[in-house]
């Protein structure tokens, strides 16, 4: 099985999950129903998912490692 290396720290984790929920709501209140909606509301569940598994892709792909993890 596939296992993924956590690659965000607890406090970005934090970060990324609270901006995720506002963001979630900024997009549905605020954002015209449609496309732009759906993207909004896209990049806030983006946002919400990295810090709930503590993987980032984009975070990998650049070579970024946890604090306490050897480079």
């Amino acid at each position: 099985m596939f296992h993924l290396k956590r690659n965000v720290p607890s406090w970005e984790r934090a970060v990324r999950l609270c901006l995720g929920i506002f963001a979630a709501l900024g997009a549905f209140y605020f954002l015209p129903a449609g496309t732009l909606r759906m993207l909004g509301l896209a990049v806030a569940g983006m946002l919400a998912a990295t810090a709930i598994v503590g993987f980032c892709p984009a975070c990998a792909m650049l070579g970024r490692k946890a604090a306490g993890q050897a480079r």
